[in-house]
Formats: C-alpha cells, sequence, structure tokens
C-alpha cells in the first residue's frame, strides 16, 4: 500500500484561552514613526514608514529579522500547525507526480517540468513519444546542494530539431534568471551562462544553431530599482559564441527609428517553416504592444528592415506565426475576444481577417494553432472548454471534454499535430492529461495520476452575488458534502482580481485539508478578472478599482447572510496584485473579518512605481504623477488607507525577502501602520521567509510550510482550535 490512510481524527482539541495562551508569546517590535510627506496633487499624503522602501538599511534589516522571528514563534506555538503541515504534505505526496509546462516537439518529442513525489523542486525531464523512456535534463537540487539556496528552473525552450535546449534558472525565489543552452546528446551546458535574462523571452532560428533573447541593462551604482526594465534589448547568439558576440537586433535603443519607448520589452520569435521572424513588445504587465515583421534572411545584415503591424490602440494580445501567416488575438471592439489571421507577405492590419470568435456568453481565453486549423480556449466562469475552428469556421466546433473544469492546451510551438493534447484543472482531483482524435478524448498516462486516498466528498457549488451596483459577481464555492450553514464554518474568501486574469479550477492539496476540517473556500471573480471579458476587467481597473474590493465587501456579506460564516468565523485572501483586493476589502468593512491574509501584495499603490516592477504596472494601476490616476490609487492603498484606533481583525503578512515581483517592503510598511493603528489587540504578524520571493521557484517544502502557517493562523483566530 502506497499511502497510509489515518483511521482516527487528525487532531486534539483544547480550549481558546489555553491556545491563545500559548500562541501569543511574544511581541512584534515597535517601528519608529517619521513625518514624512509628499503633497501630491494638493493632497497631502503621509508616509511615516517611508524609509522601509531602504530595505537594506541596518534599521530596517533588525526590524525585519525581529518581526519574521516573532511571526515563526508565534506560528509554531499554535497547536495544531505541525499536525496542519504534516496532513497537507500526506496528500501533496500522495497525489503522485506533479507535472506542469508540457511542451510537445518535431520528431514525437514531449518535454515537460517534474516534480516527483516527496521532491522539493521541479526537474526539466523529456521523453521521445509519451511512452517513452524518461530522461532528466536539468536538476535544479544540485545546485541547491551546492550552493545551500533553493534553486528552480524559470523557463525552457527546445530547439526545433532536438539538439539544445535554452533553459533559465535563478536562486533564492528572485527570478533573477540566468540563461543557460543544454547540449541534449552530451547533457553539459554550452559556453557560459548568460545574465539578466528575465522570463520566458528565448526563441531558436529555423536553423536551431542561434537563437534570440532579450536582456536587460547591467545597472550602473546608483541607478534606481525603477530603470531595472527599461531599454532591454533583443539579442541574437550562435550557440557556443561568447556573450561578448551576441548582437543587438531590437529594441528602444536598437531600432530607435521605431518609435519604442523605454519600457516596450521585446521578444523576437520564429517558426521552423516560415521565413518571417516576428517582434513583439509588452510592458511585462499588459499584453498588449507592438508588432513588427521581418524576414529571417535579414538577420546578420546591416540593416533590419522591419515593418510594423499593429500598434497599442490595436488591441493585440497574443500572437503565433505560422508560415506566411500571422494568427493574433484581439479585444478591439470585440470584449470577448476573437482571432485574426494575417498574411505577412501583404502586412497591412486593415487585411487581417476574422478565424475563430467565441460563443455567446463565453469568453476566447486564449487560443493555440495545429497543422490547419485553430484550438481555442474558451471561459465560462471557472471552465475552460475547447473549440476547434477550421478554416473558413469562424464560429468552431466543440471538443467534447471528459470532466467538468478547466482544460489547458498543451504548448506545440512547431503547429504540425492535428491532434491536441491537452491538461486538467478540476477542484477535486489531481490534473491529469488527455490526447484527442477527433472529438474524442482519451487520457495519456505521462505520469499516473493518483486521486489522494481520505480525500472529502467535496461540493462545488457555482452561485452570483449581488454587488453595491447590482453586477453580478461569479462566486465558486467549495466545502465538504453535509456542511450545515449555521454560520460557525470557517470560510475563506479570496481573490485576485488584475490584468484580466480570472480564478479558474485548479486541484489544491492545501485547500483539501482546510475543506476536511469544515473549512469553506469562496474563490471570487470580482471585477478585475477577465471571467466576462474585457468590460469586466475594465470595470475594476485603475478608475474602476474600487468595484473590486465593494464586490469583496458584497461577498462577504452574502456569506454571511447565506450562514456559510459570522463575523468570527469569515477570513479574506489576496495574493500580489490580489492584495489590493484584500487589503481594501478588509480595511474598508473590517467588522466583517476574523482575520486576513496578505499574500506578496501590493500594499502601497501610491509609491509601488519607484520599484523596478513597479513602474511595468503603472499600465494596470495608474501612476501617482498622473493627476487624472492619482485619486484611485490613494484609494486602492491598504497601506494609506489604515486608520488610527480602528479595531482590524487579525491580519498576517507574507513576504518573500528576495520578492522581484512586489518589493517587500510593501508587506512591512503595511505591517508597522497596522500594528500602530489596530486597538482589538488581535495579532499582526509579518511572516518573512529569507530564501524566497514572490513564490515562483519556492520548494514544495516552502509552499506546504506556507500554507500550514496560513490555515492554523485562521482557525487559531477563528477559535476552531478542535480539528474533526
Amino acid at each position: 500500500m502506497l499511502y497510509t490512510k489515518l483511521a482516527c481524527p487528525l487532531f486534539i482539541g483544547m480550549t481558546a484561552v489555553s491556545l491563545a495562551a500559548a500562541a501569543i508569546a511574544a511581541t512584534p517590535p515597535v517601528a519608529r514613526v517619521t513625518d514624512t510627506a509628499d503633497t501630491l496633487h494638493g493632497v497631502v499624503v503621509k508616509d511615516p514608514y517611508r524609509y522601509f522602501e531602504n530595505v537594506k538599511s541596518p534599521e530596517v534589516q533588525t526590524w525585519l529579522k525581529a518581526q519574521g522571528e516573532v511571526a515563526r514563534e508565534t506560528l509554531d506555538k499554535i497547536a495544531v500547525r505541525q499536525r496542519i503541515e504534516a496532513r497537507i504534505t500526506e496528500l501533496t505526496d500522495a497525489s503522485g507526480d506533479a507535472i506542469r509546462e508540457i511542451v510537445r516537439m518535431p520528431g514525437e518529442r514531449v518535454y515537460y517540468l517534474k516534480r516527483e513525489k516527496g521532491a522539493r523542486q521541479y526537474k526539466l525531464v523529456m521523453r521521445v513519444g509519451v511512452t517513452g523512456a524518461e530522461r532528466v535534463l536539468v536538476d535544479p537540487e544540485a545546485d541547491a546542494k551546492r550552493t545551500g539556496i533553493p534553486h528552480a528552473l524559470n523557463y525552457f525552450e527546445p530547439s526545433w530539431d532536438g539538439r539544445y535546449v535554452a533553459y533559465g534558472m535563478s536562486a533564492g525565489g528572485s527570478e533573477d534568471a540566468s540563461l543557460y543552452v543544454l547540449d541534449v546528446k552530451t547533457g553539459k551546458n554550452v559556453g557560459k551562462p548568460i545574465p539578466r535574462v528575465y522570463g520566458d523571452v528565448v526563441n531558436w532560428l529555423p536553423d536551431s544553431r542561434s537563437l534570440t533573447y532579450n536582456q536587460t541593462r547591467k545597472l550602473a551604482p546608483g541607478d534606481a530599482d525603477s530603470e531595472t526594465f527599461l531599454d532591454t534589448s533583443v539579442m541574437w547568439l550562435k550557440v557556443g559564441e561568447p556573450e561578448a558576440n551576441a548582437k543587438p537586433i531590437f529594441g528602444p535603443t536598437v531600432t530607435k527609428s521605431l518609435g519604442l519607448a523605454r519600457l516596450d520589452v521585446a521578444t523576437v520569435f520564429f517558426s521552423p517553416e516560415s521565413p518571417w521572424m516576428v517582434a513583439r513588445t509588452t510592458d511585462t504587465t499588459l499584453p498588449e504592444g507592438f508588432l513588427f515583421v521581418a524576414p529571417v534572411a535579414q538577420l546578420g545584415k546591416p540593416t533590419i528592415q522591419w515593418q510594423k503591424i499593429s500598434g497599442y490602440s490595436d488591441n493585440i494580445t497574443d500572437a503565433q506565426l505560422r508560415g506566411n501567416e500571422l494568427y493574433m488575438m484581439t479585444r478591439l471592439n470585440t470584449p470577448r475576444h476573437k482571432v485574426i489571421k494575417l498574411d505577412l507577405r501583404n502586412p497591412d492590419l486593415k487585411r487581417a481577417v476574422d478565424v475563430a470568435v467565441a460563443p455567446t456568453d463565453a469568453v476566447l481565453d486564449r487560443f493555440q494553432l495545429t497543422r490547419d486549423g485553430v484550438i481555442g480556449s474558451v471561459r465560462v466562469g471557472t471552465d475552460i472548454v475547447l473549440r476547434r475552428y477550421a478554416a473558413g469556421d469562424v464560429q468552431g466546433q466543440a471538443i467534447t471534454m471528459p470532466f467538468k473544469g478547466a482544460a489547458y492546451v498543451v504548448t506545440e510551438p512547431a503547429h504540425r499535430a492535428n491532434d491536441v493534447m491537452y491538461t486538467s484543472g478540476e477542484w477535486t482531483r489531481p490534473s491529469r492529461l488527455f490526447a484527442t482524435k477527433g472529438d474524442v478524448s482519451s487520457q495519456v498516462n505521462l505520469v499516473t495520476p493518483v486521486i489522494p486516498p481520505g480525500m472529502p466528498e467535496v461540493e462545488v457549488v457555482d452561485v452570483k452575488v449581488a454587488s453595491h451596483d447590482g453586477a453580478m459577481v461569479p462566486v465558486t464555492l467549495l466545502y465538504k458534502k453535509g456542511l450545515k450553514r449555521d454560520g460557525n464554518n470557517p470560510t475563506l474568501l479570496e481573490a485576485y482580481a488584475g490584468y484580466g486574469f480570472s480564478q479558474t479550477a485548479r486541484f489544491s492539496a492545501s485547500d483539501m485539508v482546510w475543506i476536511e476540517q469544515g473549512g469553506v473556500l469562496a474563490i471570487a471573480n470580482v471585477r478585475g478578472s477577465g471571467v466576462y471579458g474585457d468590460d469586466w476587467y475594465r470595470a475594476g481597473q485603475k478608475a474602476n478599482k474600487a468595484n473590486t474590493w465593494k464586490d469583496g465587501v458584497a461577498c462577504a456579506k452574502w456569506l454571511i447572510a447565506e450562514g456559510y460564516a459570522s463575523p468570527k468565523t469569515l477570513a479574506a485572501t489576496g495574493t500580489s496584485a490580489g492584495g489590493i483586493f484584500v487589503g481594501r476589502t478588509v480595511t474598508s468593512a473590517p467588522e466583517l473579518f476574523a482575520a486576513a491574509i496578505f499574500n506578496v501584495g501590493v500594499m502601497d499603490a501610491v509609491r509601488a512605481e519607484e520599484s523596478a516592477n513597479g513602474i511595468t504596472n503603472i499600465s494596470e494601476f495608474g501612476s501617482y504623477k498622473n493627476a487624472a490616476e492619482f485619486p484611485a490609487l490613494l484609494e486602492m492603498s491598504t497601506y494609506h488607507n489604515v486608520k488610527d484606533n480602528t479595531p482590524y481583525p487579525a491580519v498576517m503578512l507574507v513576504h518573500g525577502m528576495n520578492d522581484p515581483r512586489v518589493d517587500v517592503w510593501h508587506s512591512a510598511k503595511t505591517a508597522a501602520r497596522l500594528q500602530a493603528a489596530s486597538t482589538s489587540g488581535k495579532p499582526i504578524l509579518l511572516r518573512l521567509d529569507m530564501q524566497a520571493g514572490h513564490g515562483i521557484g519556492s520548494t514544495a517544502t516552502q509552499r506546504n510550510s506556507l500554507a500550514a502557517d496560513m490555515y492554523s493562523f485562521l482557525l487559531w483566530q477563528m477559535g476552531k482550535t478542535a480539528l474533526n
């Protein structure tokens, strides 16, 4: 028997008084208050903890270290915490091996990231054929053991012929990736790593002997953090040559005549059977940008004659190349999105023709090219179904789904296959892999999927909640079958609501632990998500951002009114941009909540643009330097909306010290402000991980530990000390 099923109650109860006494063992250090303030567009904006933005200062380091120690000591004294982590680890391991980011390449080669049962980190592996022998190509744990610092793969890109794989790896959750090229035959890297190649902006030329990549500048001492992603360049390098031989081919300082802004970060991509190369820019946050095209044959010539296809106002959000045709997804005058096709031999966007549109009351979420058609991923709430669009059939035909949930099409960048492979996102079981033949899907056991034994029987219910203005907010509820709606259930309201990203069906072992102990998950697609398309997203962006947390407050009130929770058992959480949702929902209506988790959240929206990644988010949130955008920024900033002498719920702020996306000072400033302002006597903890970042690249151990901290903290604050 592979896995042990617990045959007795997991935890023993203790009184709320004894647990509280055990847990509150230390007091967080008090932060020094300054009279720092700015006058912005006639408004005085106080910033008493501005000095925390200098994270490297000894004073700030000492305070952060002490805060982290207090949080760790407190969390470890919650009686159920270790047992929760053990159960999360048990269910995670019982789910079997985990795989993600599958890529199909010519020659039946399949590449993917795999984390074996009980392992800490994902490895890069490959097979020839889905039933072929598995071969490990890159194992980040080797570097972790050598250095004592967690390492993670950030991206990988196989060459068309299979000889090489380019990949990026970073340490300590920093995402500060260096680019490596692996010779698959020898198993050794070719040449030296190339620094400052963030993200998946690496592409192979059709001959598989050279590649392009986007590289940030090496900043000089004293340069502002906000310069990090400005004036990046696309470089072209032949395999085996030193970095010094790389040639810049595109970017604001390279192709100056094209009208690029300093924040136009570009990638140049190819297709193995196409004579064209396409340059695409974004600001790294929103997908819109420029598109240019040029013949591949012009590489190496003194100048490349780039032809402009589109700009920001054309609202192109994705592009894929096949032969002489460029396929693009757009939301211009099409809030539920469509795919258009352009012949690059005459690259006038006005000549583009529609090839795929969204069905009524659904959203065309993304697309993937096949050999002679298009596969559309169609969003219906938290589910994603697939639709096949043959030539001339812009409405498409539904592919029958063998499960209810979200289908994620496997990447096939050469576009040579006509069948489709896709993975499943399901609320109640781990992901599976399927392949289609016509309209029939069959399961492919690249790994053997396992439903962990002993899991609770979970009910999944979709509801709609009326918000402050009558807008109907979709919410998915997950809870154990037979739940009593007596207001006594530990309930967690979760949302993200940024960039048009939507909450989607997915399996989480840690969520199952919450549910099996009587917990309710309420996953909301409030405005700012893209669940209903572009209009719903824009209704929660910039000047409309207040709808995000007003929707959150409405959902909280509904959960209480319907008997799922009470103010003594309701909590909220949000991650990253979702920090705005949770922070402002809780500060707007603190009386509704027992506790909250602010997870690597955007807490100080006013000052965010002074950071490296914050400047890239101006297009999403706005700029404090813009008089028209400033009022909404101030309103969405949790830090600036904490009020003195207010009984706030218990809050745990979570952050990694190496976070490159949302700087740790967001959580530090807000923790200090809440600790000074709250009169409830409830804890405000700042949980820090010195070897983590934004959660990208965290090990399974780190993830399980964080989930255990979050759920035990919430249960403690809800008085749920006896878990069934």
